[in-house]
Protein backbone atom coordinates (compact mmCIF):
# COMPACT_ATOMS: atom_id res chain seq x y z
CA UNK A 1 0.00 0.00 0.00
CA UNK A 2 0.94 3.63 -0.44
CA UNK A 3 -1.07 6.56 1.25
CA UNK A 4 -0.76 9.54 -0.13
CA UNK A 5 -1.11 12.51 2.80
CA UNK A 6 -0.46 11.93 6.54
CA UNK A 7 -3.65 13.53 7.89
CA UNK A 8 -5.80 12.32 10.24
CA UNK A 9 -7.40 9.74 7.40
CA UNK A 10 -4.28 8.66 6.22
CA UNK A 11 -2.67 7.92 9.37
CA UNK A 12 -5.96 6.26 10.62
CA UNK A 13 -5.93 3.93 7.32
CA UNK A 14 -2.34 2.98 7.92
CA UNK A 15 -2.68 2.35 11.78
CA UNK A 16 -6.02 0.54 11.08
CA UNK A 17 -4.14 -1.61 7.94
CA UNK A 18 -1.42 -2.26 10.59
CA UNK A 19 -3.62 -3.82 12.61
CA UNK A 20 -4.67 -6.45 9.82
CA UNK A 21 -0.61 -6.74 9.18
CA UNK A 22 -0.96 -5.44 6.02
CA UNK A 23 2.44 -2.58 5.31
CA UNK A 24 2.21 0.30 3.72
CA UNK A 25 4.31 3.42 3.14
CA UNK A 26 2.89 7.15 3.79
CA UNK A 27 4.09 9.85 1.89
CA UNK A 28 3.41 13.57 2.78
CA UNK A 29 4.89 17.00 1.59
CA UNK A 30 5.13 18.46 5.09
CA UNK A 31 7.36 18.14 7.74
CA UNK A 32 6.59 16.65 11.00
CA UNK A 33 6.69 19.60 12.57
CA UNK A 34 4.00 21.83 9.90
CA UNK A 35 1.67 19.16 10.55
CA UNK A 36 1.31 18.97 14.55
CA UNK A 37 2.05 22.78 15.30
CA UNK A 38 -1.28 24.09 12.16
CA UNK A 39 -3.73 24.62 14.08
CA UNK A 40 -7.00 22.98 12.75
CA UNK A 41 -10.58 22.68 14.79
CA UNK A 42 -11.35 19.58 16.57
CA UNK A 43 -15.08 18.60 16.97
CA UNK A 44 -15.06 14.52 17.36
CA UNK A 45 -17.75 12.09 17.26
CA UNK A 46 -18.29 9.60 19.93
CA UNK A 47 -17.64 7.05 17.62
CA UNK A 48 -14.61 8.70 16.68
CA UNK A 49 -12.89 9.34 19.67
CA UNK A 50 -13.79 4.98 20.41
CA UNK A 51 -11.96 4.69 17.78
CA UNK A 52 -9.15 6.24 18.72
CA UNK A 53 -9.08 4.29 21.69
CA UNK A 54 -9.86 1.15 20.95
CA UNK A 55 -7.69 0.79 18.43
CA UNK A 56 -4.87 2.30 20.46
CA UNK A 57 -4.00 5.05 18.36
CA UNK A 58 -4.63 8.03 20.78
CA UNK A 59 -5.53 7.56 24.87
CA UNK A 60 -4.64 11.27 25.51
CA UNK A 61 -8.05 12.14 23.80
CA UNK A 62 -9.71 10.92 27.35
CA UNK A 63 -7.38 13.03 29.25
CA UNK A 64 -7.24 16.25 27.49
CA UNK A 65 -10.06 16.24 25.53
CA UNK A 66 -13.41 17.96 26.54
CA UNK A 67 -16.54 16.26 26.31
CA UNK A 68 -19.45 18.61 25.10
CA UNK A 69 -23.24 17.18 25.86
CA UNK A 70 -24.98 20.28 23.84
CA UNK A 71 -24.59 23.65 21.70
CA UNK A 72 -26.01 27.01 22.13
CA UNK A 73 -27.67 28.58 19.22
CA UNK A 74 -28.00 32.66 19.63
CA UNK A 75 -29.94 34.68 17.74
CA UNK A 76 -32.16 37.82 18.41
CA UNK A 77 -30.16 38.72 21.35
CA UNK A 78 -31.14 35.43 23.06
CA UNK A 79 -29.35 32.03 23.49
CA UNK A 80 -31.09 28.61 23.43
CA UNK A 81 -29.22 25.01 24.23
CA UNK A 82 -29.80 22.31 22.37
CA UNK A 83 -28.83 19.36 24.39
CA UNK A 84 -27.15 16.55 22.42
CA UNK A 85 -27.20 13.74 25.57
CA UNK A 86 -30.80 14.50 26.31
CA UNK A 87 -32.20 13.89 22.93
CA UNK A 88 -29.67 11.07 21.46
CA UNK A 89 -27.86 9.87 24.40
CA UNK A 90 -24.37 10.94 22.60
CA UNK A 91 -22.41 13.91 22.89
CA UNK A 92 -19.08 15.37 20.99
CA UNK A 93 -15.55 15.96 22.01
CA UNK A 94 -13.54 19.19 21.61
CA UNK A 95 -10.19 17.81 20.67
CA UNK A 96 -8.29 19.84 18.42
CA UNK A 97 -7.28 18.35 15.07
CA UNK A 98 -3.35 18.66 15.30
CA UNK A 99 -3.68 16.96 18.84
CA UNK A 100 -5.34 13.57 16.96
CA UNK A 101 -2.19 14.00 14.43
CA UNK A 102 0.25 14.45 17.15
CA UNK A 103 -1.24 10.94 18.45
CA UNK A 104 -1.49 9.36 15.28
CA UNK A 105 2.27 9.99 14.30
CA UNK A 106 3.53 9.24 17.64
CA UNK A 107 1.62 5.51 17.55
CA UNK A 108 2.52 4.96 14.44
CA UNK A 109 6.18 5.92 14.12
CA UNK A 110 6.32 4.15 17.56
CA UNK A 111 4.99 1.06 15.92
CA UNK A 112 7.67 1.14 12.73
CA UNK A 113 5.43 3.15 10.20
CA UNK A 114 7.04 4.08 7.16
CA UNK A 115 5.98 7.80 6.87
CA UNK A 116 8.36 9.78 4.71
CA UNK A 117 8.12 13.62 5.39
CA UNK A 118 8.83 16.50 2.48
CA UNK A 119 7.54 13.83 -0.18
CA UNK A 120 5.81 15.61 -3.12
CA UNK A 121 3.57 13.10 -5.39
CA UNK A 122 3.61 14.39 -8.78
CA UNK A 123 1.68 11.39 -10.52
CA UNK A 124 -0.07 8.18 -10.14
CA UNK A 125 -0.21 5.91 -12.55
CA UNK A 126 -2.93 2.93 -12.35
CA UNK A 127 -2.95 -0.71 -13.34
CA UNK A 128 -2.19 -4.39 -12.23
CA UNK A 129 0.66 -2.59 -9.99
CA UNK A 130 0.10 0.98 -9.47
CA UNK A 131 2.91 3.50 -9.35
CA UNK A 132 3.24 6.76 -7.38
CA UNK A 133 6.29 9.20 -8.61
CA UNK A 134 7.07 11.58 -5.87
CA UNK A 135 10.08 14.09 -5.77
CA UNK A 136 12.22 14.02 -2.03
CA UNK A 137 13.29 17.01 0.06
CA UNK A 138 16.27 17.28 -1.93
CA UNK A 139 14.74 17.19 -5.53
CA UNK A 140 15.20 13.11 -5.93
CA UNK A 141 13.03 11.42 -8.17
CA UNK A 142 11.04 8.67 -6.25
CA UNK A 143 9.08 6.15 -7.86
CA UNK A 144 6.88 3.34 -5.92
CA UNK A 145 5.07 0.05 -7.16
CA UNK A 146 2.48 -0.95 -4.72
CA UNK A 147 -0.69 -3.20 -4.71
CA UNK A 148 -2.77 -0.31 -4.02
CA UNK A 149 -2.83 3.38 -3.47
CA UNK A 150 -5.23 5.93 -1.51
CA UNK A 151 -5.13 9.47 -1.84
CA UNK A 152 -5.78 10.92 1.99
CA UNK A 153 -3.79 14.24 0.19
CA UNK A 154 -6.60 16.83 1.17
CA UNK A 155 -8.32 19.39 -0.92
CA UNK A 156 -5.58 19.81 -3.11
CA UNK A 157 -5.06 16.07 -3.95
CA UNK A 158 -2.51 14.69 -6.40
CA UNK A 159 -3.96 11.42 -6.36
CA UNK A 160 -7.24 12.41 -7.55
CA UNK A 161 -7.07 12.75 -11.01
CA UNK A 162 -5.61 9.22 -11.44
CA UNK A 163 -9.13 8.54 -9.98
CA UNK A 164 -11.20 11.43 -11.80
CA UNK A 165 -9.57 11.55 -14.96
CA UNK A 166 -8.99 15.33 -13.73
CA UNK A 167 -7.84 17.45 -10.51
CA UNK A 168 -10.91 18.98 -10.07
CA UNK A 169 -13.41 17.00 -11.63
CA UNK A 170 -16.78 16.61 -9.27
CA UNK A 171 -19.27 18.73 -7.44
CA UNK A 172 -18.47 22.39 -6.52
CA UNK A 173 -19.79 25.12 -4.46
CA UNK A 174 -18.27 28.33 -2.99
CA UNK A 175 -19.96 30.48 -0.07
CA UNK A 176 -19.34 34.27 -0.78
CA UNK A 177 -18.13 34.46 2.92
CA UNK A 178 -15.40 33.03 4.78
CA UNK A 179 -14.09 32.64 8.83
CA UNK A 180 -11.99 35.12 10.24
CA UNK A 181 -10.59 33.02 13.09
CA UNK A 182 -8.03 34.02 15.84
CA UNK A 183 -6.59 32.07 18.65
CA UNK A 184 -6.34 33.77 22.30
CA UNK A 185 -4.90 33.83 25.82
CA UNK A 186 -8.50 33.72 28.24
CA UNK A 187 -10.29 31.78 29.55
CA UNK A 188 -13.45 30.37 28.08
CA UNK A 189 -16.46 32.01 27.45
CA UNK A 190 -18.68 29.67 27.82
CA UNK A 191 -19.20 26.16 29.26
CA UNK A 192 -20.02 24.86 25.39
CA UNK A 193 -19.75 25.88 21.77
CA UNK A 194 -21.57 28.79 20.75
CA UNK A 195 -23.43 29.70 17.17
CA UNK A 196 -24.75 33.12 17.09
CA UNK A 197 -26.63 34.59 14.15
CA UNK A 198 -26.75 38.13 14.20
CA UNK A 199 -27.87 41.43 12.12
CA UNK A 200 -23.93 42.08 12.21
CA UNK A 201 -22.92 38.52 10.80
CA UNK A 202 -22.21 35.35 12.25
CA UNK A 203 -20.06 34.34 14.80
CA UNK A 204 -18.32 31.22 16.67
CA UNK A 205 -17.57 31.12 20.19
CA UNK A 206 -15.53 27.56 20.96
CA UNK A 207 -12.44 26.37 23.09
CA UNK A 208 -8.94 24.87 23.34
CA UNK A 209 -7.82 24.39 26.81
CA UNK A 210 -8.91 26.29 30.22
CA UNK A 211 -6.67 29.24 29.12
CA UNK A 212 -6.61 29.20 24.92
CA UNK A 213 -9.93 30.08 22.88
CA UNK A 214 -10.69 29.47 19.19
CA UNK A 215 -13.41 32.09 18.11
CA UNK A 216 -14.52 32.76 14.64
CA UNK A 217 -16.43 35.89 12.92
CA UNK A 218 -17.85 35.98 9.27
CA UNK A 219 -16.23 37.61 7.34
CA UNK A 220 -15.40 38.89 3.25
CA UNK A 221 -13.10 35.79 1.83
CA UNK A 222 -10.57 38.58 1.05
CA UNK A 223 -10.11 39.91 4.09
CA UNK A 224 -6.40 40.47 5.05
CA UNK A 225 -6.34 39.14 8.44
CA UNK A 226 -3.99 41.62 10.34
CA UNK A 227 -6.10 44.25 8.96
CA UNK A 228 -8.26 44.78 12.52
CA UNK A 229 -6.47 45.48 15.84
CA UNK A 230 -7.52 43.23 18.82
CA UNK A 231 -9.49 45.83 19.79
CA UNK A 232 -12.07 46.13 16.74
CA UNK A 233 -12.09 42.21 16.96
CA UNK A 234 -13.08 41.59 20.58
CA UNK A 235 -15.60 44.49 20.08
CA UNK A 236 -16.84 42.99 16.20
CA UNK A 237 -17.31 39.28 18.43
CA UNK A 238 -18.95 40.77 22.04
CA UNK A 239 -21.52 43.10 19.08
CA UNK A 240 -22.85 39.47 17.50
CA UNK A 241 -22.96 37.31 20.96
CA UNK A 242 -24.66 40.27 22.85
CA UNK A 243 -25.66 40.16 25.35
CA UNK A 244 -23.60 37.31 26.46
CA UNK A 245 -19.77 38.38 27.73
CA UNK A 246 -16.90 37.49 26.35
CA UNK A 247 -13.57 37.04 28.73
CA UNK A 248 -11.18 38.58 26.37
CA UNK A 249 -7.16 38.35 25.90
CA UNK A 250 -3.91 38.72 23.68
CA UNK A 251 -4.93 37.51 20.49
CA UNK A 252 -1.89 35.46 18.83
CA UNK A 253 -2.89 33.77 15.60
CA UNK A 254 -5.10 35.02 12.85
CA UNK A 255 -6.59 33.25 9.87
CA UNK A 256 -9.07 33.71 7.37
CA UNK A 257 -11.14 30.42 6.51
CA UNK A 258 -12.78 29.95 3.06
CA UNK A 259 -15.82 27.66 2.77
CA UNK A 260 -16.25 25.28 -0.07
CA UNK A 261 -18.28 22.56 -0.87
CA UNK A 262 -16.79 19.44 -2.66
CA UNK A 263 -17.55 15.99 -3.63
CA UNK A 264 -15.35 13.96 -6.57
CA UNK A 265 -16.85 13.04 -9.31
CA UNK A 266 -15.24 9.10 -8.56
CA UNK A 267 -14.39 8.34 -5.29
CA UNK A 268 -12.37 4.84 -6.33
CA UNK A 269 -11.25 3.46 -9.97
CA UNK A 270 -8.82 0.26 -10.41
CA UNK A 271 -6.24 0.12 -7.58
CA UNK A 272 -6.84 3.50 -6.28
CA UNK A 273 -9.02 5.23 -3.97
CA UNK A 274 -9.56 8.50 -2.39
CA UNK A 275 -10.88 9.70 1.28
CA UNK A 276 -11.47 12.05 3.39
CA UNK A 277 -10.63 15.98 2.04
CA UNK A 278 -9.86 14.30 -1.23
CA UNK A 279 -12.70 13.13 -1.67
CA UNK A 280 -14.88 15.53 -0.65
CA UNK A 281 -14.58 19.00 1.50
CA UNK A 282 -17.55 20.18 3.21
CA UNK A 283 -18.32 23.81 5.25
CA UNK A 284 -16.95 23.65 9.12
CA UNK A 285 -20.38 25.08 10.42
CA UNK A 286 -21.68 21.26 10.96
CA UNK A 287 -18.10 20.17 12.64
CA UNK A 288 -18.43 16.96 9.92
CA UNK A 289 -14.94 17.23 8.24
CA UNK A 290 -12.68 15.11 10.52
CA UNK A 291 -15.56 12.71 11.38
CA UNK A 292 -16.49 12.21 8.19
CA UNK A 293 -13.17 11.23 7.10
CA UNK A 294 -12.87 8.54 9.82
CA UNK A 295 -16.37 7.04 8.37
CA UNK A 296 -14.08 6.65 4.78
CA UNK A 297 -11.15 5.01 6.19
CA UNK A 298 -13.57 2.28 8.38
CA UNK A 299 -15.25 1.40 4.66
CA UNK A 300 -11.85 2.03 2.87
CA UNK A 301 -10.01 -0.42 5.20
CA UNK A 302 -12.58 -2.98 5.77
CA UNK A 303 -12.19 -3.22 1.82
CA UNK A 304 -8.95 -3.79 1.30
CA UNK A 305 -8.50 -6.11 4.00
CA UNK A 306 -10.68 -7.74 1.66
CA UNK A 307 -8.90 -7.52 -0.89
CA UNK A 308 -5.30 -7.92 -0.23
CA UNK A 309 -5.88 -10.27 2.10
CA UNK A 310 -8.51 -12.60 0.63
CA UNK A 311 -8.63 -11.40 -2.56
CA UNK A 312 -12.07 -10.31 -2.60
CA UNK A 313 -12.79 -7.46 -4.78
CA UNK A 314 -16.77 -6.84 -3.69
CA UNK A 315 -16.11 -4.67 -0.94
CA UNK A 316 -13.74 -2.32 -3.03
CA UNK A 317 -16.02 -2.00 -5.92
CA UNK A 318 -18.83 -0.94 -3.24
CA UNK A 319 -16.64 1.33 -1.52
CA UNK A 320 -18.24 4.35 -3.39
CA UNK A 321 -21.60 3.32 -2.96
CA UNK A 322 -21.33 2.17 0.39
CA UNK A 323 -19.72 5.94 1.28
CA UNK A 324 -21.46 8.24 -0.86
CA UNK A 325 -25.03 8.27 1.29
CA UNK A 326 -23.19 9.57 4.18
CA UNK A 327 -21.48 11.64 2.25
CA UNK A 328 -24.46 13.30 0.52
CA UNK A 329 -25.92 13.42 4.49
CA UNK A 330 -22.87 15.33 5.73
CA UNK A 331 -23.11 18.08 2.59
CA UNK A 332 -26.80 18.61 3.61
CA UNK A 333 -26.25 18.70 7.37
CA UNK A 334 -23.17 21.70 6.77
CA UNK A 335 -25.32 23.54 4.18
CA UNK A 336 -28.32 23.44 6.27
CA UNK A 337 -26.14 25.27 9.06
CA UNK A 338 -24.12 27.74 7.37
CA UNK A 339 -27.20 28.87 5.26
CA UNK A 340 -29.26 29.07 9.22
CA UNK A 341 -26.65 30.87 10.59
CA UNK A 342 -24.67 33.03 7.94
CA UNK A 343 -25.82 36.48 6.07
CA UNK A 344 -25.31 36.38 2.42
CA UNK A 345 -24.09 40.17 0.80
CA UNK A 346 -26.92 40.46 -0.84
CA UNK A 347 -29.53 39.16 2.30
CA UNK A 348 -32.60 41.18 2.62
CA UNK A 349 -34.65 42.04 5.66
CA UNK A 350 -37.00 39.10 4.31
CA UNK A 351 -34.01 36.98 4.13
CA UNK A 352 -33.18 37.70 8.02
CA UNK A 353 -36.44 36.97 9.38
CA UNK A 354 -37.11 34.20 7.34
CA UNK A 355 -33.79 32.76 9.06
CA UNK A 356 -35.10 33.87 12.33
CA UNK A 357 -38.06 31.55 11.57
CA UNK A 358 -36.05 28.77 10.60
CA UNK A 359 -34.16 28.67 13.65
CA UNK A 360 -37.34 29.40 16.04
CA UNK A 361 -38.59 26.40 14.16
CA UNK A 362 -35.40 24.11 15.34
CA UNK A 363 -35.27 25.42 19.02
CA UNK A 364 -38.93 25.39 19.69
CA UNK A 365 -39.41 21.78 17.97
CA UNK A 366 -38.15 18.62 19.79
CA UNK A 367 -37.85 17.35 16.41
CA UNK A 368 -36.18 19.72 15.31
CA UNK A 369 -33.39 19.72 17.95
CA UNK A 370 -32.95 15.98 17.69
CA UNK A 371 -32.44 16.58 13.75
CA UNK A 372 -29.77 19.10 14.80
CA UNK A 373 -28.11 16.67 17.72
CA UNK A 374 -28.28 13.58 15.43
CA UNK A 375 -26.77 15.10 12.90
CA UNK A 376 -23.87 16.55 14.94
CA UNK A 377 -22.91 13.85 17.20
CA UNK A 378 -22.78 11.28 14.18
CA UNK A 379 -24.93 9.01 12.32
CA UNK A 380 -24.36 5.27 12.74
CA UNK A 381 -21.23 4.02 10.79
CA UNK A 382 -20.89 0.82 9.77
CA UNK A 383 -19.99 -1.65 12.37
CA UNK A 384 -16.01 -1.46 13.34
CA UNK A 385 -16.46 -5.29 14.29
CA UNK A 386 -16.59 -5.50 10.61
CA UNK A 387 -12.69 -4.60 9.97
CA UNK A 388 -11.55 -7.64 12.50
CA UNK A 389 -9.07 -5.00 14.47
CA UNK A 390 -11.00 -3.63 17.18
Amino acid sequence: MVIVGAGPAGLLLSHLLALAEIESTVLECRSRDQIETTVRAGILEADTVRLLTETGASTRVLRDGARHDGIELRFNGEGHRVDFMGLTGHGVWLYPQHEVLKDLLSTRLEQGQDIRFGVTVTAVHDGDRPQVRATDTDGSELRLECDFVVGADGSHSAVRKAVTGSATSGHFREYPFAWFGILCEAPPSAAELIYSNSEHGFALISQRSPTVQRMYLQCDPELDPEAMSDDLVWEELQRRVAPHPLSTGPIFQRDVLRFRSFVASSLHRGHVALVGDAAHTVPPTGAKGMNLAVADVLVLARALRALLLDGNATAINRYEQDVLPRIWKAQHFSWWMTQMLHRTPDASEFDRLRQHGELSSVVESEAGRRYLAEAYTGWPRPTDEALAVV
